[in-house]
């Protein structure tokens, strides 16, 4: 029984050895094959190579920039009691102040603006306003005939305004910036543009943070007098607060440079005079000089808390006229003052602040790069399944993607606090329209980047506020020519991504490709069909009553 039993036990354990001999011959075999299958795949031969290493490496570049987004709003938490409210001092006796009105073709909103500003509160002998005109249609008469009517005390009270018109537009708004200083008599210097309506008290609340004599520059706040005109400018109102909350707030709270706006601020003459003056060889010209005067030993500040109105652009190719010459700009000012920046002896991490300020428009032709990239990479890397993709591509794409959500729903928390998670609806078209947006910006960057000048495009404004107003665009409207096209043409390339991610079981990759789709077809639709959507909004009303220019020669 013992010998049988012994028997039947080493049969058992043959058998066993034989079977584990055998599953480890065939799980060899398997290995072995898996792994020739996987060389096969995943070889890394010049054309893969070729895609996918520009493919991360401009990932990991933008990745860069999100990640500042971040930092921004950790600056803007961590140096939250250096903001600036109340004035440290106060004049004793005021300053002479001159404000200059820089107009060019505005002859519907000029005289609202006008009017704010002879409004303000302000001792008269101490103040004069320029209304410094380029303009070559009928703005003239009705700014002039404007003029003359605040001259002659239309409100009860003659103003102290002036009419200065331009005939060759030679260096555009700074030009004409310039030409109304050389006979400008206030030792500081209030700049609104045409679309603003200062508020009465705006000179009072901003003078006395002058009265420290190393301030050079103030800014305020922009808000938006259109808002809620349409679903454009209710987004472009949340991008506008995130720069103003975020970027002007985190970099004034950290004592590094920022910069002039361009209007709705107030300079000391002496701190432009020693910069160097308005100099227009950059689209935007606030910029330049605002890092000039801050190398030349100028502080800056900015008040959160006072705010000027402002009327957004009310069509898509108003807003990417501005967009493009923001972005222009801000590359030709790159070119021109980091390397004075990183030469100074400066702070390091005012310099780095400095780059990434003036360097961040470079990530638009990198994002047209990556879209061209993106289909390829997402066929080369198919079998490499969604637990890579998760351990490499979500970090990047939440350094790069998310930092904007959170950028902008942490601008709006700050000035909405009850209302502020309405902005959740917005974030995926915020998204997309800054996506949409990468056509036309690249082709501004690319010009700045290889010397291309052009001139200063200006973005019109219609004086139109509430929902299901009839605006004057026609007057000014443009076309973007074939552009709309290609963005529609780049739409539905992504909408081929798409499919092809959900196809082939990519379903992490849906969301970020529909964010393309949707930004391209978004821009490039409103671009092509804007004055039929607004007569689609007027329907049976197309006598509503519109924005009239101010009558000339009353």
């Amino acid at each position: 029984m013992h010998l049988a039993g012994a028997a039947n036990h080493l049969g058992e354990l043959t058998v066993v050895l034989l079977a584990q001999r055998n599953g480890l011959l065939r799980y060899l075999h398997e290995q072995q094959v898996a792994n020739q299958t996987f060389a096969h795949l995943y070889s890394w031969n010049w054309f893969d190579a070729s895609l996918l290493t520009p493919y991360f490496l401009l990932m990991i570049i933008l990745a860069f920039y999100g990640l500042h987004r971040y930092q921004l709003v950790w600056l803007y938490y961590r140096n939250k009691k250096n903001a600036t409210h109340e004035p440290p001092k106060h004049f004793a006796e005021l300053p002479f102040i001159t404000v200059q009105l820089p107009i060019f073709n505005e002859q519907f909103v000029i005289d609202r603006l006008i009017e704010a500003v002879c409004n303000l509160d302000y001792p008269r002998d101490r103040l004069e306003i320029q209304v410094l005109d380029d303009s070559t249609d009928e703005t003239r008469q009705v700014a002039a005939a404007i003029v003359e009517r605040y001259r002659a005390g239309c409100n009860g009270t003659p103003q102290p305004i002036v009419y200065i018109h331009r005939t060759n537009r030679e260096g555009y708004k700074a030009g004409a910036l310039d030409c109304g200083l050389k006979t400008a008599k206030g030792e500081l210097v209030a700049i609104f543009d045409a679309d603003f309506v200062p508020p009465r008290e705006w000179l009072m609340r901003v003078v006395h943070h002058l009265a420290d004599p190393g301030i050079g520059m103030v800014q305020t706040r922009w808000t938006h007098l259109n808002r809620d005109y349409s679903f454009l400018t209710q987004v472009e109102a949340i991008l506008l607060d995130g720069h103003f909350v975020l970027e002007h707030g985190g970099r004034s709270r950290a004592n590094v440079f920022f910069n002039f706006n361009g209007t709705a601020g107030m300079w000391r003459r002496i701190a432009i005079d020693e910069a160097g003056g308005w100099q227009h060889d950059t689209l935007t010209e606030d910029t330049d000089l605002s890092y000039r005067a801050q190398l030349k030993g100028w502080r800056f500040k900015y008040l959160q808390d006072v705010v000027c109105p402002a009327e957004l652009p009310i069509e898509m190719t108003a807003f990417k006229t501005q967009q493009a010459r923001w972005a222009k700009g801000l590359i030709q000012t790159s070119k021109k003052i980091l390397p004075r920046v990183l030469r100074s002896n400066l702070p390091f991490h005012t310099k780095l602040e400095a780059f990434y300020h003036l360097t961040a428009n470079i990530s638009y032709p990198l994002m047209i790069v990556l879209s061209v990239l993106l289909m390829p990479a997402m066929i080369i890397r198919f079998y490499q399944g969604w637990f890579q993709m998760l351990l490499i591509d979500m970090p990047l794409f939440m350094a790069s993607t998310f930092s904007i959500s959170s950028f902008y729903l942490v601008s709006q928390k700050e000035l909405h606090p009850r209302t502020w998670y309405k902005t959740f609806l917005y974030l995926p078209f915020l998204m997309a329209l800054g996506i949409g947006l990468t056509l036309t910006n690249s082709r501004a960057v690319l010009e700045a980047l290889f010397g291309i000048k052009s001139s200063f495009k200006r973005t019109p404004k219609y004086r139109v506020e509430k929902r299901g107003e009839k605006s004057q665009a026609a007057k000014y409207r443009k076309r973007l020519g074939i552009v709309p096209w290609i963005e529609l043409l780049i739409g539905s390339y992504f909408a081929l991504t798409i499919w092809y991610a959900i196809d082939t079981g990519n379903y992490f990759t849906v969301p970020f490709l529909f964010l393309f789709f949707m930004g391209y077809w978004y821009t490039g639709l409103l671009s092509l069909l804007q004055g039929s959507f607004e007569r689609f909004r007027m329907g049976a009303n197309p006598d509503e009553s519109s924005p009239k220019p101010f009558p000339v020669g009353v």
